[in-house]
This record gives structure tokens, sequence and C-alpha cells, in this order.
């Protein structure tokens, strides 16, 4: 399932298209994906100028002139593709429609942004944008990760007292927003912290040092247009390329990348996840 920077990535091709635009025409192709589409979901897009284009965790945010904000969630296997897009960044002009073609929102400018999703385990919805914020899927989730309210007091009082491993409890969406099972892992080898270790018995100074790596890890996956290890694409098709920096992610049994170590990255299960480690380096 996409994370923080893919979600973003995906976000930050969007923007110019959809930003100040008008959708001309929204085409709806089936009555749900995960769940079923909002009611009369075409006619509340079509004629809508999309005022602004946030993230939210792993959510896209869509705000409308209507009022509405429309929510999307890209699932295990869902795409946001661009054709046809007057800006000249993308060369292909709008392709035959595919069989996953979902939801097809034709901008007035020419563009043409396409949620196809094999899967459909992606998701849509329509709500106030005054209100979005206590949507269900939104009401729960901690800090975003690269804003201010993420910071090194935060987190050590959340994780203060907390007997989950490390690596359950920065996979916790009330505790901070958007980090996966791929980054978490990141960022603990980084940290050279254990995902087995108990969140609470870390000292404050080793808590508050997974803020600043945390970031580092997200921005440095940004950069590389987020990683592509099954379906993710960005928005003009190409792949993302930070799953070529991995240090511990789906490498086990080859030696640690750590100067000098000799040990060789680990896989465990927590909580029907893989974990990779070095059991040299983190402790």
């Amino acid at each position: 399932m996409p994370e923080l920077p893919e979600v973003e990535t995906v976000r930050r091709g969007l923007a110019p298209i959809m930003e100040g635009q008008v959708i001309a025409r929204a085409t709806v192709n089936r009555p749900d994906l995960r769940w079923p589409f909002p009611p009369e979901m075409s006619a509340r897009l079509t004629g809508q100028r999309v005022l602004a284009l946030r993230r939210r965790s792993k959510y896209l945010l869509a705000d409308l002139a209507s009022g509405e904000t429309l929510l999307i969630h890209l699932g295990m296997s869902g795409r946001m593709l661009i054709s046809g897009d007057p800006l000249g960044q993308f060369v292909h002009a709008h392709p035959a429609p595919e069989k996953h073609d979902h939801v097809v929102l034709d901008m007035a400018g020419g563009a043409r942004i396409t949620f196809n999703d094999p899967r459909r385990f992606g998701a849509m919805d329509l709500m106030p944008t005054t209100t979005a914020e206590s949507h269900p899927l939104l009401a729960r989730i901690g800090p975003e990760p690269l804003g201010n309210d993420f910071n090194e007091l935060y987190l050590t009082a959340a994780l203060k007292g907390r007997n989950t491993p490390i690596k359950s409890a920065l996979l916790d969406q009330r505790i901070v927003a958007g980090l996966g099972n791929i980054y978490v892992c990141e960022t603990l080898y980084r940290a050279g912290i254990s995902p087995l270790t108990r969140a609470g018995t870390l000292s404050a100074k080793r808590a508050a040092s997974l803020v600043p790596i945390i970031r580092d890890v997200l921005r440095d996956a940004i950069t590389a247009g987020g990683s592509s290890l099954r379906d993710f694409r960005q928005t003009d098709g190409e792949l993302g390329y930070f799953q070529h920096s991995f240090d511990v992610y789906g490498r086990e049994g080859d030696l640690c990348r750590n100067s000098g170590c000799t040990g060789l990255i680990t896989r465990v299960i927590q909580a029907g996840r893989s974990s990779f480690y070095c059991p040299k380096c983190q402790r």
C-alpha cells in the first residue's frame, strides 16, 4: 500500500493539473471501490473548480468550490494517471480506456486524470470541507511527520510508557500520520534501534532522535519519487526509485551496509508484517 512519500509524490504530480482548474466532466464507471461511491458523485464533481489539493496521511484531499472535499485513497493498487497535459510535461495523449479505469476526470484545460485500480481496494468520498478533519477516516490520525506539530517533545511523550514494540508504535496512525512498513524499517535502521525494542523503554534522547531521522527518510523517498515494489506509479506512469536505496527493507540475508559491520539483515514477523533489521547494529 502506498505510504506517505508515494501519496505526496502523486499529490505533487497532480497539483499543477488540478489546482485552480475546473473539472469539465467526471465519469464514474462503477458504483463502488472498497466502499460505495457517494451519491451522484459524477454530478457533484462536474463543473467544480479545484481550490487546493492537499494530503493528510495517506489520503489525497481535493477542496472544491462547492464547499465539498473529494477524499481519495489509492488502496493497494490504485493509480492516478495524467494524459493530454496542456502544460507539456507529459507526452502521452489520452490512452484507450482500460478495464480498471473506474473514475475519469476531464479537466477544462484538456488534461485527463484517470483513477485505475485493478484490486479495487481504493476509495473515494465527498464531504463538507469545513468538517473534513472529522471524517471517520481522518478523525483519529496523529500529526504529520513533516509538520511542526510532530517534534521531539511530542514523540517522547507519545512513546512514554508504551509496552508495544517501537515498530508497532510508529505504524500506529494515531501517533504519527502516514508511516508504513517500509519507512519505519528504514528509519529504525538509521536510528540503530531494533524493531523489537519496547517503545516505552527508549530513553528520551533516543526517542527524540527519531524525529529528524523520520523526516530525512521521508524527504529522501519523496525526492526519489517514492518506492515502486508492485503497483505504484507516479502520475506520469513512471516508477519511483527509492527501492534502490533500501538499507534493510526486502534485503533479508544480505550484508549490513554500515561500514565495518559483518551482520546480515534479518526478517522477523511482527503483527503479521515483515520487519527487516540488522541485529548487530540495531539494539
